[in-house]
């Protein structure tokens, strides 16, 4: 039992992790695109305990955590809060290559929390290095941020490798030492803002959000066309041949075979699959009636009688058909369609609790992965393609923190031509959050009665 359960929920966490990973891949790789600092990309959720690598070449940190139940990246500057006295805090770190929380507060006559705020405003956006001590507990990861900061390495323009191309490494500054910025604190404050998701444009912002959602419907159609193509998939025949026989089955038992031709079926000639059905429909009495059926040219007759439920044993034929790439792609497209339009049910009141009752949480996917995988990598690689579409779209729902609730916001910020309030935005996150979170536990709530009790 504990095996059967592990082995479900092993298979539902990789899914999941591995397409989330992909979603936030796109977010990555959107930010690297339209300049913005990428500090972490990993698998797993944010956990004091990891495997990392810090890339030489972006500065970006990859890895795994052991929480395998998503993925994340940090890009720098997708908090909206900014300290007003981030711009002071940047520059004295700056000057003095390294600071602790104790010299920023007495140099600069911040309280202990407005330090702290600032030095985690800028460590979000790539601008000053945490420097950890772990004989105060100190550690990356943990639940407190660092009492000391450092200034990052630098070029002479003001680069860091964060930045990637743009780092002019021939003439860079070491990290922890002494940079003086050419400007005053507002313009390096500014400079550094540039580099965020604060900075940039509302297109490139909405391509940042947008990216995950595409990836997850691109990484699906291409599955798909993959499997449809190269792979094939099984149809069926509607000629009057047997597929299969269940065994110990009555059709077993009466002797048919798998490939045996059905002439007919109590008196009933049969020319398709079809014919076939609508006779055993027809024959299943209980009482007894002949089945004619060929084999290696020579015609032979049984007899057999259909149990209460009308089932005799035997299965339609199959092909395995492999599409060419436009009649592949036609058919992903389609269900990149139907995904799309189950999910716009949730806005018609007269289907909401419908769509809701017939949708899935991480119980019923672990489920149906486990079951896929056991039927195969195909079948298995065919839920991951589906789900990634439905991951992909659900992303788009207009309900923060969503990627489709982020976006709403930021059209009505270009719309009105300012950025809503912190205040606002935190409501609406909050208002947000809780909306999902009530869908989820309805659709585990679900779950659990149909795959559990």
């Amino acid at each position: 039992m504990l095996v059967s359960v592990l082995s479900t929920a092993f298979w539902g966490i990789l899914l999941l992790s591995c397409l989330v990973f992909l979603h936030e891949g796109g977010h990555f790789l959107a930010a690297r695109a339209c300049g913005v600092r990428v500090t972490e990309y990993f698998l797993g959720l944010p956990c004091r305990w990891r495997l990392a690598y810090t890339s030489k070449r972006n500065g970006t940190t990859f890895g795994i955590t052991p929480l395998l139940l998503g993925g994340y990246a940090m890009i720098c500057g997708m908090d909206p809060g900014e300290s007003p006295h981030a711009a002071r805090v940047l520059g004295f770190v700056h000057r003095r290559g390294t600071a602790s929380v104790e010299d920023i507060c007495s140099e600069l006559a911040l309280a202990e929390d407005e330090a702290y705020e600032a030095c985690a405003q800028l460590m979000g956006w790539g601008s000053l290095e945490p420097v950890y001590d772990p004989e105060r507990g100190e550690i990356p990861g943990g639940s407190t941020y660092p009492s000391t900061y450092a200034a990052p390495a630098r070029d002479k323009d003001g680069n860091t490798l964060l930045d990637g191309r743009g780092f002019d490494r021939a003439q860079a500054s070491v990290t922890g030492a002494p940079w003086v910025p050419p400007m005053d604190d507002a313009a390096f404050l500014e400079q550094e803002r540039k580099h965020t998701y604060l900075g940039i444009g509302f297109f490139a912002r909405a391509f940042m959000l947008v990216a995950g959602i595409l990836v997850n419907l691109v990484s699906g159609l291409l599955l798909l066309m993959s499997i449809y193509s190269i792979v094939g998939i099984e149809v069926s025949l509607d000629v009057n041949s047997i597929g299969a026989v269940e065994a110990g089955s009555q059709a077993d038992e009466i002797g048919l075979k798998a490939g045996d031709t059905i002439v007919s079926v109590d008196g009933v000639a049969t020319e398709s699959w079809m014919d076939v059905v609508n006779a055993l429909d027809t024959a299943s009495d209980g009482e007894p009636f002949d089945i004619v059926v060929e084999r290696d040219g020579v015609e032979t007759s049984v007899t057999a009688a259909l149990d209460p439920d009308g089932f005799l044993g035997i299965s339609i034929p199959t092909q395995v058909v492999r599409l060419g790439p436009i009649e592949s792609a036609q058919v992903s497209f389609d269900y990149i369609a139907q995904t799309a339009a189950s999910i716009l049910q949730l806005f018609n009141p007269a289907q909401t609790m419908e769509m809701l009752d017939s949708s899935t949480s991480i119980v019923g996917i672990s489920v149906m992965s486990a079951q896929a995988a056991a039927a195969g990598p195909t079948t298995f690689l065919t839920l991951a393609a589906l789900i990634s579409f439905s991951l992909g779209l659900m992303n788009l729902l207009p309900i923060p923190p969503l990627d489709g609730g982020k976006l709403l916001i930021e059209i009505f910020q270009a719309v009105i031509g300012r950025e809503l309030p912190l205040k606002v935005q935190t409501a609406l996150s909050y208002v947000g959050v809780a909306l999902f979170l009530m869908l989820f536990v309805y659709v585990l709530r679900n779950d659990v009665i149909r795959f559990i009790l």
